[in-house]
Protein backbone atom coordinates (compact mmCIF):
# COMPACT_ATOMS: atom_id res chain seq x y z
CA UNK A 1 0.00 0.00 0.00
CA UNK A 2 1.43 3.38 -0.98
CA UNK A 3 1.66 6.18 1.62
CA UNK A 4 -1.20 8.01 -0.12
CA UNK A 5 -3.46 4.96 0.27
CA UNK A 6 -2.75 4.40 3.95
CA UNK A 7 -5.13 5.77 6.61
CA UNK A 8 -3.90 9.06 8.07
CA UNK A 9 -2.80 8.86 11.70
CA UNK A 10 -2.71 12.29 13.33
CA UNK A 11 -0.08 12.54 16.08
CA UNK A 12 -0.92 15.49 18.33
CA UNK A 13 1.92 16.98 20.39
CA UNK A 14 0.03 17.99 23.53
CA UNK A 15 2.51 20.43 25.07
CA UNK A 16 3.65 23.87 23.99
CA UNK A 17 5.93 25.05 26.77
CA UNK A 18 9.62 25.85 26.24
CA UNK A 19 11.84 22.96 27.32
CA UNK A 20 9.13 20.38 26.65
CA UNK A 21 9.78 16.75 25.72
CA UNK A 22 6.62 16.12 23.71
CA UNK A 23 8.09 16.89 20.29
CA UNK A 24 10.87 14.34 20.92
CA UNK A 25 8.30 11.74 21.96
CA UNK A 26 6.17 12.55 18.90
CA UNK A 27 9.17 12.08 16.61
CA UNK A 28 9.78 8.68 18.23
CA UNK A 29 6.17 7.49 17.81
CA UNK A 30 6.15 8.84 14.24
CA UNK A 31 9.10 6.55 13.53
CA UNK A 32 7.26 3.62 15.09
CA UNK A 33 4.20 4.38 12.90
CA UNK A 34 6.41 4.30 9.79
CA UNK A 35 7.91 0.97 10.89
CA UNK A 36 4.46 -0.45 11.64
CA UNK A 37 3.38 0.36 8.09
CA UNK A 38 -0.40 0.49 8.41
CA UNK A 39 -0.78 4.27 8.71
CA UNK A 40 0.60 7.42 7.17
CA UNK A 41 1.60 9.63 10.14
CA UNK A 42 0.91 13.37 10.23
CA UNK A 43 2.22 15.40 13.18
CA UNK A 44 0.27 18.35 14.58
CA UNK A 45 2.40 20.28 17.07
CA UNK A 46 0.17 22.47 19.23
CA UNK A 47 3.12 24.80 19.85
CA UNK A 48 3.28 25.52 16.11
CA UNK A 49 -0.49 25.59 15.57
CA UNK A 50 -0.78 28.12 18.42
CA UNK A 51 -4.53 28.14 18.90
CA UNK A 52 -5.69 30.99 21.13
CA UNK A 53 -7.73 30.24 24.21
CA UNK A 54 -11.10 28.96 22.95
CA UNK A 55 -12.67 31.94 21.18
CA UNK A 56 -15.48 30.61 18.98
CA UNK A 57 -18.82 32.35 19.65
CA UNK A 58 -20.93 29.33 18.68
CA UNK A 59 -20.84 25.80 20.04
CA UNK A 60 -18.37 23.60 18.10
CA UNK A 61 -21.05 20.96 17.45
CA UNK A 62 -22.59 23.42 14.93
CA UNK A 63 -19.40 23.47 12.83
CA UNK A 64 -20.03 27.16 12.09
CA UNK A 65 -16.57 28.51 12.81
CA UNK A 66 -15.94 32.26 12.94
CA UNK A 67 -12.12 32.14 12.88
CA UNK A 68 -9.60 30.92 10.31
CA UNK A 69 -7.45 29.25 12.98
CA UNK A 70 -10.43 27.06 13.88
CA UNK A 71 -11.14 26.21 10.25
CA UNK A 72 -7.48 25.27 9.78
CA UNK A 73 -7.51 23.07 12.90
CA UNK A 74 -10.81 21.53 11.74
CA UNK A 75 -9.22 20.59 8.41
CA UNK A 76 -6.22 18.95 10.11
CA UNK A 77 -8.34 16.86 12.49
CA UNK A 78 -11.13 16.21 10.00
CA UNK A 79 -8.72 14.69 7.47
CA UNK A 80 -7.36 12.18 10.01
CA UNK A 81 -8.62 8.60 10.22
CA UNK A 82 -7.15 7.89 13.67
CA UNK A 83 -5.42 9.88 16.39
CA UNK A 84 -2.48 9.43 18.75
CA UNK A 85 -2.23 11.99 21.53
CA UNK A 86 1.25 12.56 22.95
CA UNK A 87 0.60 13.96 26.41
CA UNK A 88 2.62 15.18 29.35
CA UNK A 89 1.20 15.20 32.85
CA UNK A 90 0.78 18.58 34.55
CA UNK A 91 -0.55 18.47 38.11
CA UNK A 92 -2.00 14.97 37.56
CA UNK A 93 -3.78 16.02 34.35
CA UNK A 94 -3.29 16.94 30.70
CA UNK A 95 -1.95 20.30 29.62
CA UNK A 96 -4.33 23.21 29.17
CA UNK A 97 -3.23 23.64 25.53
CA UNK A 98 -4.27 20.05 24.76
CA UNK A 99 -7.67 20.36 26.45
CA UNK A 100 -8.20 23.65 24.60
CA UNK A 101 -7.37 22.06 21.24
CA UNK A 102 -9.90 19.29 21.84
CA UNK A 103 -12.57 21.78 22.93
CA UNK A 104 -12.29 23.78 19.69
CA UNK A 105 -13.93 21.02 17.63
CA UNK A 106 -16.69 18.45 17.89
CA UNK A 107 -17.78 16.44 14.83
CA UNK A 108 -14.19 16.21 13.57
CA UNK A 109 -13.31 13.88 16.48
CA UNK A 110 -16.35 11.63 16.20
CA UNK A 111 -15.86 7.86 15.77
CA UNK A 112 -12.09 8.12 15.40
CA UNK A 113 -9.95 5.61 17.26
CA UNK A 114 -7.49 7.30 19.59
CA UNK A 115 -4.39 6.04 21.35
CA UNK A 116 -2.13 7.68 23.92
CA UNK A 117 1.60 8.07 24.38
CA UNK A 118 2.15 9.63 27.80
CA UNK A 119 5.29 10.67 29.57
CA UNK A 120 6.37 12.24 32.83
CA UNK A 121 8.04 11.30 36.07
CA UNK A 122 7.24 8.27 38.14
CA UNK A 123 3.59 8.31 37.01
CA UNK A 124 4.62 8.29 33.31
CA UNK A 125 1.69 10.57 32.44
CA UNK A 126 -0.92 7.92 33.20
CA UNK A 127 -3.06 10.24 35.34
CA UNK A 128 -3.30 12.68 32.42
CA UNK A 129 -4.50 9.81 30.22
CA UNK A 130 -7.17 8.89 32.77
CA UNK A 131 -8.60 12.41 32.53
CA UNK A 132 -8.26 12.45 28.75
CA UNK A 133 -10.31 9.26 28.50
CA UNK A 134 -13.30 11.14 29.92
CA UNK A 135 -12.73 14.04 27.53
CA UNK A 136 -12.23 12.08 24.31
CA UNK A 137 -15.25 9.84 24.89
CA UNK A 138 -17.38 12.94 25.40
CA UNK A 139 -16.54 14.05 21.85
CA UNK A 140 -17.25 10.45 20.79
CA UNK A 141 -13.74 9.29 20.04
CA UNK A 142 -13.05 5.60 20.60
CA UNK A 143 -10.02 5.06 22.86
CA UNK A 144 -7.93 1.93 22.57
CA UNK A 145 -6.91 0.04 25.68
CA UNK A 146 -3.23 -0.29 24.77
CA UNK A 147 -1.05 2.76 25.41
CA UNK A 148 2.58 3.78 25.76
CA UNK A 149 3.62 5.23 29.13
CA UNK A 150 7.18 6.56 29.46
CA UNK A 151 8.39 7.20 33.03
CA UNK A 152 11.28 9.49 33.94
CA UNK A 153 11.28 11.04 30.49
CA UNK A 154 14.43 13.13 31.04
CA UNK A 155 16.43 9.93 31.62
CA UNK A 156 15.52 8.43 28.23
CA UNK A 157 16.16 11.47 25.97
CA UNK A 158 19.74 12.08 24.88
CA UNK A 159 21.33 15.45 24.02
CA UNK A 160 20.15 15.09 20.40
CA UNK A 161 16.53 14.56 21.46
CA UNK A 162 16.51 10.84 20.63
CA UNK A 163 14.69 8.43 22.92
CA UNK A 164 16.40 5.36 24.31
CA UNK A 165 13.77 2.80 23.43
CA UNK A 166 12.99 -0.03 25.83
CA UNK A 167 11.43 -3.37 24.87
CA UNK A 168 8.33 -2.30 26.82
CA UNK A 169 8.00 0.87 24.73
CA UNK A 170 8.38 -1.13 21.51
CA UNK A 171 5.85 -3.77 22.55
CA UNK A 172 3.28 -1.30 23.87
CA UNK A 173 3.53 0.94 20.80
CA UNK A 174 3.08 -2.06 18.47
CA UNK A 175 0.04 -3.20 20.47
CA UNK A 176 -1.46 0.30 20.41
CA UNK A 177 -0.96 0.68 16.65
CA UNK A 178 -2.36 -2.80 15.99
CA UNK A 179 -5.44 -1.95 18.03
CA UNK A 180 -5.88 1.42 16.32
CA UNK A 181 -5.85 -0.39 12.99
CA UNK A 182 -8.30 -3.03 14.16
CA UNK A 183 -10.73 -0.42 15.51
CA UNK A 184 -10.44 1.70 12.38
CA UNK A 185 -11.38 -1.28 10.22
CA UNK A 186 -14.41 -1.91 12.44
CA UNK A 187 -15.50 1.73 12.51
CA UNK A 188 -15.05 2.56 8.83
CA UNK A 189 -18.28 0.91 7.60
CA UNK A 190 -20.24 2.77 10.29
CA UNK A 191 -18.72 6.14 9.38
CA UNK A 192 -18.76 5.80 5.59
CA UNK A 193 -20.69 8.62 3.94
CA UNK A 194 -23.71 7.41 1.98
Amino acid sequence: MSPAERPRLLIIVGSSRPGRSGHHVARWIEGRVHEHGEFEPVVADLAEIALPFFDEPRHPRLGDYAHQHTRDWSKIVGSADAIVIVTPEYNHGPSAVLKNAIDFLHAEWRDKPVGFVSYGGVGAGTRAVQQLLQIVTTVRMVPVFDAVAIPFIRRVIDEDGELATSPLMLNSSAAMLDELGRLLRLLRPATAKV
